[in-house]
């Protein structure tokens, strides 16, 4: 059980209406649920966390966020990404694979998706990117798709500081870690 109760049903008329939006109908995530009945947080989460499309396509962004979740330790939002997404970005069950335990430059991923993963796991390393991985991001990605990419690692990061700070249950048809 989350260490913080969260909501239960049946919802306020506008928090309904927020994991309907969300949740494009499906039951709203435990994360959501607990975010929820807290007001201010709930409004930072959903201000802050880019739920949008955003430049990157689907299979960058969802690259950048199993990564991110993955380096963080944190199976209940990577799993819940893989679940969800994995299938429509057309990522492979090795690519999966290599979000956890691969290397930036794993033979899976495309020159420009390495050079996104190497920058992924420079921002979790040091919240920082070299010259290099820089220069290599700029080759494959513009300012809008590299401002998206470092945003996102950090909203990741805090997605995974509340899921596994909260030691949320993992979601029941979200997939697992690779071991």
């Amino acid at each position: 059980m989350s260490r913080i109760a969260p909501l239960e049903p049946p919802y306020a008329p506008d928090v309904q209406a927020q994991f309907d939006i969300i949740m494009r109908g499906a039951p709203p995530l435990m994360l959501f649920r607990v975010m929820a009945g807290h007001a201010r947080a709930w409004e930072k989460l959903r201000a802050g966390s880019l739920l949008d499309g955003g430049p990157l396509s689907l299979r960058e962004r969802e690259i950048v966020i199993d990564r991110t979740c993955a380096l963080n330790g944190c199976e209940y939002e990577w799993g819940v990404h893989v679940a969800i997404f994995a299938g429509p970005a057309r990522l492979s069950e090795a690519q999966v694979r290599a979000t956890v335990l691969g290397p930036a430059n794993a033979p899976c991923w495309s020159p420009a998706e390495q050079a996104l993963v190497a920058a992924v796991d420079s921002l979790h390393q040091r919240a920082s990117l070299g010259d290099a991985e820089f220069a290599a991001l700029s080759a494959h990605y513009d300012d809008d798709k590299i401002l998206e990419i470092i945003m996102l690692c950090g909203a990741y990061r805090t997605v995974s500081c509340l899921a596994n700070g909260l030691k949320l249950p993992l979601e029941q048809n979200a997939a697992r870690f690779p071991t």
